[in-house]
């Protein structure tokens, strides 16, 4: 199947045409007429399926004209980056049409995106808490709303937002057509769905956990930090300057360490980006990243979920993920758009659980490469891959103490005083021997 044969508005194949766009992904063709319908759905598709797209054929095809200034599509996505990713798309698609789409998240000028949501939107991409923001102060009116796209909705719910979905689905009207997608579906988030979602379709286009056959996926069994980043170098000198390579790490802290002992050997092909970064930087080192300007970026799962970066050719484990799940987010940012990818992953031994569930996860048995010949590796550890000894401390029995009184002191007289009532005829008795009558 092409887009050709898709029911497509011509504005929009136009837009497909110059995007050198022809033939449709398995969740873009499986998901399209369903959606058409408008029936209610959950898609489900790896990282790196065209999600995006999936969703925003059939919202702009079925999407109509109208003066009024009031949103009639609304796509909640979990994180910023993911908002000015959707944005763009829209962008992209609707350049024959006459279609207004402005992104809103937090972190930023509140007031800047008031006016913009004032001036008229058809299409509203937003974080969910900037969203309650914008509709609890009256700038936003979600009464016109026809369809809601809730993309990464595990992403979303796993960063705590599900007050504020709740909350976004007492402003919107009850007749609308609710889009789901994800690329996994655990077992809290479908009950979540089913709550809210009116008899929804379910179009899984692969199977969740599914690895990607175009990536080759190697092991490495490395032992420690410092002996990583010896086997890391190696790996970036063996690559080419039209190589881009993404570099995964578990933590901020531990992002910010890579750097700081790489960046040295590659200070202006070496980028970072996590959670910590001023917005405007994590924006800017993206877009460096995808421009080709730097060709190495360390990140941690905030990108596996939240932007959507082109033609990288090596994904880099520096360490294995908390969530198994993640791992294959990870490896879903290359081996993209019918390229061959690959994915090289570093174990040591506390991680032989975590790879053995991730295998479990993809159904697949991986095996390790052998490390180079001429790579050593030291047995050094740094402070934080020590291990923590607990030391039993002995407790000591103090001795009984003995003849040892009250722990109060006695009271002084004038504190002994008790209650009583006053009687003032005898107090006068007994001052002055006689009643002391008013004059």
């Amino acid at each position: 199947m092409t887009f050709e044969e898709l029911n497509l508005k011509k504005p929009i194949r136009n837009a497909l045409t110059d995007l050198g766009y022809q033939i449709p992904t398995t969740i873009q063709s499986a998901s399209f007429n369903v959606m058409m319908s408008g029936r209610d759905i959950i898609g489900i598709a790896q990282t790196g399926t065209g999600k995006t797209l999936a969703y925003l054929l059939p919202c702009l095809c079925m999407w109509k004209f109208s003066k009024d200034p009031h949103p009639q599509i609304l796509i909640i996505v979990p994180t910023r980056e993911l908002v000015t990713q959707v944005v763009s798309e829209v962008e992209k698609l609707t350049p024959y049409m006459n279609v207004a789409v402005g992104g809103v998240y937090g972190g930023t000028n509140m007031n800047t995106q008031v006016a913009m949501v004032l001036q008229g939107l058809d299409v509203l991409v937003g974080t969910p808490g900037r969203i309650i923001d914008l509709a609890a102060s009256g700038s936003l009116q979600l009464k016109d709303i026809k369809k809601v796209v809730i993309d990464e909705v595990d992403e979303t719910l796993s960063l705590g937002f599900r007050p504020q979905l709740l909350r976004i689905f007492e402003f919107l009207p009850a007749k609308r057509q609710t889009m789901v997608f994800s690329a996994t579906l655990s077992e809290e988030v479908a009950d979540f769905l089913d709550a809210h979602l009116l008899n929804p379709a379910r179009i899984e286009a692969a199977r969740a956990g599914a690895p990607i056959e175009k990536i080759d996926q190697q092991l490495f069994q490395v032992p420690n930090f410092l002996s990583k980043v010896a086997l890391l170098k190696h790996l970036l000198q063996q690559s080419t300057d039209t190589d881009k390579i993404l570099i995964f790490v578990s933590s901020r802290t531990l992002a910010d360490l890579l750097f700081d002992t790489i960046s040295e050997d590659y200070p202006t092909a070496l980028g970072i980006i996590h959670s910590n970064k001023a917005q405007n930087y994590r924006f800017q080192t993206v877009q460096q990243f995808q421009n080709g300007e730097i060709k190495i970026l360390i990140a941690t799962d905030l990108i596996a979920r939240g932007i959507d970066v082109t033609d990288v050719t090596q994904v880099i484990n520096f360490d294995l993920p908390e969530n198994t799940e993640n791992y294959i987010h990870r490896i879903g940012r290359t081996g993209r758009a019918d390229k061959n990818g690959l994915a090289i992953t570093f174990v040591s031994e506390k991680d032989a659980a975590t790879m053995t569930a991730i295998e479990t996860l993809m159904q697949r048995k991986l095996v390790y490469t052998a490390a180079p010949e001429d790579l050593a590796f030291t047995e050094e550890l740094l402070e934080f891959e020590k291990p923590k000894v607990a030391i039993p401390g002995k407790l000591i029995k103090l001795p009984k103490r003995e003849n040892v009184g009250a722990s109060f002191h006695e009271k002084k007289a004038k504190n002994k005083k008790v209650n009583v009532r006053y009687n003032h005829k005898k107090a006068m008795q007994e001052k002055y021997g006689k009643p002391k009558k008013k004059r």
